[in-house]
C-alpha cells in the first residue's frame, strides 16, 4: 500500500502541477503578489515597512509614516503650493491665507508695520470654503428622524463589528468652523498625546489655562473608574469653551494667538489643526469600541481627498477616493525648470488622479527592492526619499544596475531639501568658543575659521554621501526663502574664494595654517608651551561599518593642518545628555526643518536658545552668543517674507561666516523614486499631500510588467521528464512485485494441494 500511496500522490502532484501551469498559461503574469489584474487598475502600489502607523488621530499624529495617510484624510487650514519653490503657503480648507490683524495690550488696533515687541495680540479669521463635505462615516449617518443611527450603541452592538466598514449606513455633513473649533479645544486633552499642545499652549490665548479646565472635566468623568478602563465617558469639548478659538459664523474661524507671531501659519498646515467631527468621537466613545481599535487611531474622519478604507495591522491599508471631495485643481506655474520635467502637463485638472491607494507591510529591503523592480510596487516609499537616494548611489556603484535602471526608464528626481548637517563649536569651551577677553575672542575665532577650511565637505559628500549633497556655505538650506544665490547663504567668503570664472573654490591649507599661526597654534603647536594642539570631537557613536572610516577622516582633515583630533564616540543618550551640559567642544550636529521658515534654522543660533543655559530646552547646540546676531533675529522672527527679512537673514549668515561657529557642512540630496508610469512625483519631504497630485498610467504598468515578468517555461520539461522518470520505475517495481507475490501465492497454494 506504500507504493500503491506514493504511486497516487506523484501522480496526484504531477496533475497538480499540470494544472497551475495551464492557469498560468491563461494569464498575463503569473507572479503578482496582488490580485489578478489589479495592474490595470487605477490603483497605487506602495509599500510600509515594520509596522502600522500608530496615531492617525490628526490631534497626536506627528510621526511621518503616520503622514502618507492623514494628510490625505484631513484637511488643514492651509497647505503648501506643490511646485512652487521656495516653499509657498495657499488655502486648503481655507479660501486663502488670512492675514492676521494686530491689538496693543488695551485692545487697540494697530498697523500692519508695527513693531512685533508693541503686539499684544494677533487676530486671524480663517474663511473657511462653503461646501466642503466629510466622507461617508457611520458616526455621521442619520435615521429617518433625523436621530444619530449609531450614537446610542451598547457593548453587544459592536460585537460583530471590526472595521468601519461594518456599519452599514454612513452619512455626511457640511464642514464648519465649529469643527476646526473642535479640534483646537482638543490639543487640551489628556486621554491621549498631543505633540503641539505644549508649544501652542504658549500662543494660543487662554489655550493652557484651557487645559486645566479640561483634565478637572476628564478627572470628574473619570470618577470610580478604574485606570485600566478603556471605556470613556464621551469628552464633549463643545460644552469647554474658551477664547482662543471662536466660531464667528459657519464658515469663519478666529484664532487669538498672544503677541506676534509670524511662524504660527505654519502650524496651520499641520494635521493638528484639522477638522475634527464632535460626532466622530462620540462615536468612538462608545462601549465595546476601544477594545476592538474601533478609534480614530485606525479609522480617521476627514474632508480629504481619500478615505481609509481597510486596515488590518500590520499587513494592508487602503485609501479610497472620497466621494464627497470638493475638489482641487492641479496647479499651472511652478518653479523655472518644472515645465521641462512634465510636471506642468496636468494643468487645471481635477484632483486626485488616482481611485486608490494600497499600502502593503514589507519587512526586509531585499523582496521590497525585487518587486519595486518588478513593477509591483510603483513606488518602494511614497512618504520618503532615502531609497531614491539609495538607488542614485547603487547606479554609481554599478554599471548592470545604471543599465537596468535606464532600461526600465526610473525615475529619481533629486531636490535639496529643508535639512542640513553641520559640525558645532561650543561657544562655552575656553579654545575653541568665545574668550575671556577681546584678544582671545579674535585668536578663537581665527582657529574655527582654520578649522573651517580644513574640513572638505567636497570630499566628503563624494566619499560618504556617494555625491549626493551640496555644500553649505551657511545655515540656510536653498529651498527656503533667504536663500538667495547671489547672497551670502550661497557664498561663505571665510571658507572660499571666487576663481578668475566667479566660481566659488575652498581656500587653501596654506591659507588655513596662516590663520592657525595667527591664532597662536604654529604648525599645530600652542606658541607659549609648545605643546600639540589636541581637540575633542565628541560623537554619536553607530555601530556600522563605515563609523570608523567616518571618524577617521575627520582626524586626517584636521592634520592637515597639525592639528591633533580626540575622537569621544558615546552612545546617544550619553552624547544628549554632554550637549545638555554644553560639555562638549566639538561636535557633528543636523536639523530637519519643522517648517519652511528662514527662522526655523536661525533660531538653532539664537542666544536665548542656549541649550547649556535651558538646560537642554533649546536649539541652540554651540550655546552662541551674538548680541549683533540677536538683534537682527528678534526684528526678523516677526517679519513676513520680504526685502527687510531678507536684509536681517543676510547679516545674520554673514555674522555667523565671520565667527564660524559652525563649519557649515553640507545639504544632502534627496530623492523619490517612481516608475515610468507615475507622473507629477516632484521630490518634497515638506509637503505631505502630494498622493493626490500623482497621476497613473496604468495601461502602460499592465504592458510593462507583463514584458518585465514573462513565464520561464524552459524548466517545465525537465520537471515533467523528472516525474516521468520517477513514475515509470516506480510503476515497474510495483507490477514486478505484484507479479513475484502472485507468483508465490499459487506456488504454495499448489504445495498445500
Amino acid at each position: 500500500m506504500d507504493i500503491i500511496r506514493r504511486i497516487g500522490m506523484i501522480r496526484t502532484g504531477a496533475w497538480v502541477l499540470v494544472a497551475v501551469l495551464l492557469a498560468s498559461g491563461c494569464s498575463e503574469v503569473s507572479n503578482n503578489p496582488h490580485p489578478s489584474g489589479s495592474e490595470k487598475t487605477n490603483t497605487i502600489f506602495v509599500p510600509f515597512f515594520s509596522r502600522s502607523p500608530k496615531y492617525l488621530d490628526p490631534t497626536s499624529s506627528y510621526s511621518g509614516d503616520e503622514t502618507a495617510y492623514t494628510y490625505q484624510v484631513y484637511e488643514p487650514p492651509y497647505a503648501y503650493h506643490y511646485l512652487k519653490r521656495p516653499y509657498e503657503l495657499i488655502g486648503r480648507s481655507a479660501e486663502a491665507v488670512a492675514a492676521p490683524r494686530y491689538y496693543d495690550k488695551d485692545g487697540k488696533p494697530l498697523p500692519e508695520e508695527t513693531a512685533g515687541e508693541q503686539v499684544a495680540e494677533s487676530v486671524y479669521d480663517l474663511k473657511i470654503r462653503p461646501g466642503i463635505r466629510f466622507a461617508p462615516h457611520p458616526s455621521l449617518a442619520k435615521n429617518d428622524s433625523g436621530e444619530y443611527r449609531y450614537h446610542a450603541m451598547k457593548s453587544a452592538d459592536v460585537a460583530d463589528k471590526f472595521k468601519i466598514t461594518d456599519f452599514s449606513e454612513t452619512g455626511t455633513r457640511e464642514l464648519t468652523a465649529e469643527d476646526y473649533v473642535y479640534s483646537i479645544r482638543r490639543l487640551a486633552t489628556p486621554r491621549i498625546k498631543s505633540p503641539s499642545f505644549s508649544t501652542m499652549a504658549d500662543y494660543i490665548v487662554g489655550l493652557k489655562e484651557y487645559g486645566d479646565t479640561i483634565a478637572a472635566a476628564d478627572k470628574a468623568l473619570r470618577k470610580g473608574m478604574a485606570p485600566t478602563d478603556r471605556d470613556l465617558p464621551f469628552l464633549d469639548f463643545r460644552k469647554y469653551p474658551f477664547e482662543g478659538a471662536q466660531a464667528l459664523d459657519k464658515h469663519t474661524l478666529r484664532i487669538r494667538v498672544k503677541g506676534k507671531y509670524p511662524q504660527f501659519k505654519y502650524w496651520l498646515a499641520m494635521t493638528f489643526f484639522a477638522p475634527i467631527p464632535w460626532e466622530a468621537e462620540a462615536f468612538y466613545a462608545q462601549p465595546g469600541m476601544a477594545a476592538k481599535n474601533l478609534t480614530m487611531n485606525y479609522w480617521p474622519v476627514g474632508t480629504g481627498p481619500y478615505m481609509l478604507t481597510d486596515f488590518v495591522e500590520n499587513r494592508r491599508h487602503v485609501l479610497e477616493r472620497n466621494p464627497n471631495f470638493h475638489g482641487e485643481a492641479y496647479p499651472c506655474e511652478g518653479e523655472p525648470g518644472d515645465k521641462e520635467k512634465g510636471y506642468l502637463d496636468d494643468c487645471g485638472k481635477p484632483l486626485p488622479f488616482v481611485d486608490k491607494v494600497v499600502f502593503s507591510i514589507e519587512k526586509e529591503a531585499v523582496p521590497l527592492r525585487a518587486k519595486f523592480m518588478q513593477g509591483y510596487y510603483d513606488s518602494p516609499a511614497i512618504d520618503r526619499l532615502d531609497h531614491g537616494t539609495d538607488m542614485i548611489v547603487a547606479i554609481g556603484d554599478s554599471k548592470e544596475k545604471e543599465r537596468e535602471f535606464k532600461e526600465k526608464a526610473i525615475r529619481l528626481p533629486t531636490t535639496i531639501e529643508a535639512n542640513n548637517w553641520y559640525i558645532g563649536f561650543n561657544w562655552l569651551d575656553p579654545v575653541i568658543g568665545k574668550g575671556d577677553s577681546p584678544a582671545d575672542m579674535e585668536r578663537n575665532r581665527k582657529l574655527r575659521q582654520a578649522l573651517s577650511i580644513a574640513i572638505e565637505w567636497e570630499e566628503h559628500i563624494a566619499i560618504f554621501e556617494k555625491g549626493q549633497g551640496k555644500p553649505a556655505h551657511g545655515p540656510l538650506p536653498p529651498s527656503l526663502f533667504g536663500h538667495r544665490e547671489d547672497g551670502p547663504a550661497a557664498f561663505n567668503p571665510v571658507v572660499y574664494r571666487r576663481d578668475a570664472e566667479g566660481k566659488a573654490v575652498r581656500r587653501s591649507i596654506d591659507e588655513a595654517k596662516k590663520l592657525l599661526a595667527e591664532a597662536g597654534y604654529p604648525e599645530g603647536r600652542d606658541a607659549k608651551t609648545g605643546k600639540p594642539l589636541v581637540l575633542n570631537f565628541d560623537y554619536q557613536s553607530a555601530a556600522s561599518p563605515g563609523t570608523k572610516a567616518l571618524l577617521d577622516w575627520y582626524t586626517r582633515q584636521y592634520a592637515k593642518i597639525g592639528v591633533q583630533l580626540e575622537i569621544r564616540a558615546t552612545d546617544y543618550n550619553r552624547f544628549q545628555d554632554k550637549m545638555n551640559k554644553g560639555s562638549v567642544q566639538i561636535f557633528f550636529w543636523g536639523w530637519l526643518a519643522d517648517y519652511p521658515d528662514a527662522e526655523n534654522f536661525l533660531f538653532m543660533l539664537y542666544g536665548p536658545n542656549s541649550k547649556a543655559a535651558t538646560n537642554g530646552n533649546g536649539e541652540n547646540n554651540t550655546n552662541y552668543q551674538n548680541a549683533e546676531f540677536d538683534k537682527a533675529f528678534e526684528k526678523m522672527k516677526f517679519l513676513d517674507d520680504g526685502p527687510e527679512k531678507q536684509k536681517l537673514i543676510d547679516e545674520m549668515i554673514t555674522t555667523v561666516q565671520q565667527d564660524a561657529i559652525w563649519s557649515f557642512g553640507y545639504f544632502p540630496t534627496s530623492a523619490a523614486a517612481y516608475h515610468q508610469w507615475i507622473h507629477n512625483g516632484k521630490p518634497t519631504q515638506i509637503i505631505r499631500n502630494h498622493i493626490s497630485y500623482l497621476r497613473l498610467d496604468s495601461a502602460l504598468r499592465a504592458q510593462k510588467i507583463a514584458q518585465w515578468n514573462k513565464p520561464i517555461w524552459w524548466p517545465v520539461p525537465l520537471i515533467l521528464l523528472a516525474l516521468i522518470g520517477v513514475i515509470v520505475p516506480a510503476w515497474r517495481g510495483y507490477r514486478r512485485r505484484e507479479q513475484e507475490t502472485a507468483a508465490r501465492t499459487v506456488a504454495t497454494q499448489g504445495a498445500q494441494a
